[in-house]
């Protein structure tokens, strides 16, 4: 049990780690370029993103700390824990994209992308622990209304 604890605490490190990572290059932008966009109804506040995200990198890492803990060893575990950082290394170049280089189609093709890579982790996840795979269904939910999102945004400002 203890060691579960500490591969959840680093996954969670980890997790908001690359969180913060991603928010540097979307702080800049989120005060000129992306109020100056046209948004769907549906947009959110901006003071919703933080919380959201937040709440979200700790139940990827609380997610990846349980099937990581099932043993590092194993060719499931491995090949699960691959999908998760391919997909964290996709979450974070969206922000890069649609922020950073303020590129609304590309950051489109990156959000699709990742969320197929999350359904795919979610899959592998769920091989190893149901549990873990159910913790990472808010963050599918997330990106998929993010998708309509940055689909819209790129459809109003063209």
């Amino acid at each position: 049990m203890k060691k579960r604890i500490v591969y959840i605490a680093i996954s969670v490190a980890v997790c908001l780690l690359i969180g913060f990572l991603s928010s540097i290059a979307t702080q800049s932008s989120v005060t000129d370029w992306y109020v100056t966009l046209n948004k769907p109804s549906f947009t959110p506040p901006n003071e919703i993103f933080a919380p959201v995200w937040t709440a979200l990198y700790i139940l990827m890492g609380v997610s990846a700390g349980i099937v990581w803990s099932k043993g590092y060893h194993h060719i499931w575990v491995k090949t699960a824990l691959y999908h998760f950082v391919f997909q964290l290394l996709f979450n974070a170049l969206w922000s890069i994209v649609f922020f950073g280089l303020k590129n609304p189609l590309l950051g489109l093709v990156v959000i699709l992308i990742l969320l197929t890579l999350i359904m795919l982790t979610i899959r592998w996840f769920r091989v190893i622990s149901k549990p873990a795979a159910l913790l990472l269904v808010p963050y599918l939910l997330w990106v998929a209304f993010a998708s309509a999102l940055n689909y819209k945004i790129w459809e109003l400002n063209p």
